[in-house]
């Protein structure tokens, strides 16, 4: 991929999404607007690929993050590092950013097909899904990255926080973070990350659910969220790593992963 310069263009998927024909003009201009088409491609016309592109993309929207308790992991090891996911976008680029300078690289990613099309960070994601599904390929692929030894980066929740009992929170996390970390012998690292999206984003996301829409209307304005999120400064917070032994029959990997996200939380305390 070296001196590739891979842009955005609506456009181009606009028409394939459309079996080929183009939609109404004024569809596609709102569709490019929406996406911040112009914004991504200014960057990426940069041609940064990797580790350089994710932190590059930082210091290109003028985001600051102060790092907590580095300390806390081991020089040496296979990690599973899992983080709530309270912005979508911000926090998925500034935390592989870290552990991607951190380990030289060495680092991998679960991602969604929205998330690999991203092709100049395509060395770090794993895919976990084609089309809302799961095939046996891409399944072997993620059990290839945890035994693997790079550093996996997981959010566990899938989606990134939504407003529940009145609080901005994370759906309740997968389990299958755990139960690979423990068949590959990882430890997890718990991550918090501040910051939360715009209240529209949140009231987008309920108005769905009351109107009983099944796609993610929300997941398309997350472009415009992480622009909001120019001049900012966020918060990450590491915590001590938790042994994979820690993970016994006593309760079930779905309780443990509740456990987890507890202590991610317990984090934001600090």
């Amino acid at each position: 991929m070296a001196n590739q310069v891979f842009l955005v263009d609506i456009d181009h998927v606009s028409r394939k999404l459309n079996h080929g024909r183009p939609l109404p003009g004024f569809v596609v201009s709102l569709l490019k607007r929406l996406l911040h088409q112009e914004d991504f491609n200014r960057y990426f016309r940069e041609g940064k690929l990797g580790t350089e592109f994710l932190q590059g993309f930082l210091e290109y929207i003028n985001v600051t993050v102060d790092v907590e308790g580095e300390e806390n992991i081991p020089s040496e090891g296979r990690f599973t590092f899992v983080s709530n996911h309270p912005l979508g976008m911000l926090e998925t680029c500034a935390e592989a950013g870290f552990l991607a300078a951190k380990y030289d690289g060495r680092i991998a990613v679960p991602a969604n097909d929205l998330m690999m099309s991203v092709k100049q960070v395509h060395e770090f994601m794993i895919p976990v899904n084609k089309l809302g599904g799961q095939s046996r390929e891409l399944s072997g692929a993620l059990d290839e990255a945890f035994a693997s030894d790079k550093q996996m980066l997981y959010f566990p929740a899938g989606l990134c926080s939504r407003r529940i009992g009145g609080q901005i929170q994370d759906l309740p996390w997968k389990k299958s973070f755990i139960t690979k970390s423990r068949k590959f012998g990882r430890d997890i690292v718990p991550i918090w990350f501040s910051g939360q999206n715009s209240k529209r984003f949140y009231r987008l996301d309920e108005w769905c659910k009351r109107l009983g829409i099944k796609f993610n209307l929300a997941m398309l304005t997350l472009p415009s969220e992480l622009f909001r999120c120019r001049n900012g400064h966020f918060k990450m917070v590491i915590g001590k790593p938790i042994p994979c032994s820690t993970f016994t029959p006593e309760r079930s990997d779905a309780e443990w992963a509740a456990y987890v996200r507890e202590q991610v939380y317990a984090l934001k305390q600090n």
